[in-house]
């Protein structure tokens, strides 16, 4: 669907198959066999419930995404068509350039995520597993493809054809599927140094205070080192995932909606200004107009000034 629609507005573009369609069998085949080596290495670490319930939300996902999809084409064919400032060709270094400015845009789209509870509400999908797997990866929000790529409207606007940017798209999200893993320890130095890795993303997936809100790199690890949000997972802190306050349900409908459901009530139950309501979409997740709620920045500032967290750093 998504490519006979480019193609009614663009007849010589190259033919670019949808990887993420391609990647499903190998998916599978891959969470099966992490699953097998888990079990027998470490029978407590897997959940066969959580499994499911995280193929299920990403099964969601893919069919939700038919219809969001056809939105987005449509936004920014739009905005190709008519606002482009360029024309940016199919040729190798627009591919180099879009490998990093797409990035980009993953890490403000990914750290907006953590930072605006509105974003979160979607985003808390993929944190909700207190298990760190293969599955992990392909437990995604069934809301959020409506509204996360307006991060994005820049790339069509600077003249990146949208066949490109959703191809870039979907060679980030294969990127990110296997940085999900315990089964590998840490990458070269200077692999560490410069791109994202199960270690690094094993932090952003902890709910440890100091784990809190940090390394939302998407392919680059250096975007979170740019700006001050990159923490090295640490041997003294083992991480522990999940959320601060775990939904504990293999539901998938109440994965999906339950934070929603806790933020129009938050919104329309408190007896406070309309400004105040308006807040609990905007503010980070924790954030209460009588500050009776600690963010994680406050959790994780606490952590840091207390006895143990002087000597880790």
């Amino acid at each position: 669907i998504l490519y006979w629609t480019i193609i009614i507005f663009f007849m010589e573009i190259p033919n670019i198959p949808n990887l993420i369609y391609y990647a499903i069998p190998f998916f599978i085949a891959t969470v099966i066999i992490e699953g097998i080596v888990l079990y027998k290495k470490q029978p407590k670490s897997y959940n066969l419930k959580d499994t499911f319930a995280s193929l299920v939300m990403g099964i969601g996902n893919v069919l939700v995404n038919l219809l969001s999809k056809l939105l987005i084409v449509f936004i920014f064919t739009f905005i190709y068509q008519n606002y482009r400032i360029s024309t940016i060709p199919f040729v190798w270094w627009s591919w180099l350039i879009i490998l990093f400015a797409d990035d980009f845009c993953y890490y403000w789209a990914h750290r907006m995520g953590h930072e605006s509870r509105f974003f979160w509400a979607s985003h808390i999908v993929h944190h909700s597993s207190q298990k760190y797997n293969l599955s992990t990866a392909l437990r995604q929000t069934w809301t959020g493809g409506f509204f996360t790529f307006v991060f994005y409207l820049i790339l069509p606007f600077l003249g990146f054809h949208p066949l490109m940017i959703f191809t870039q798209m979907s060679i980030s999200l294969l990127y990110q599927y296997w940085i999900h893993t315990e089964l590998i320890d840490k990458m070269p130095r200077w692999f560490e140094a410069i791109l994202n890795t199960p270690s690094h993303h094993r932090v952003h997936h902890g709910s440890n205070p100091l784990y809190l809100d940090r390394n939302h790199a998407g392919i680059f690890i250096i975007w979170d080192k740019l700006f001050g949000t990159f923490q090295p997972e640490l041997k003294e802190e083992k991480v522990i995932y999940g959320l601060t306050s775990n939904i504990n349900t293999f539901n998938p409908i109440k994965i999906a909606f339950n934070e929603w459901i806790l933020v129009f009530k938050d919104a329309f139950s408190t007896k406070t200004s309309f400004t105040n309501k308006l807040k609990y979409f905007i503010k980070p997740p924790g954030w209460k107009h009588d500050g009776s709620r600690k963010l994680s920045k406050d959790l994780r500032n606490d952590w840091l000034s207390s006895s143990s967290g002087n000597n880790i750093n």
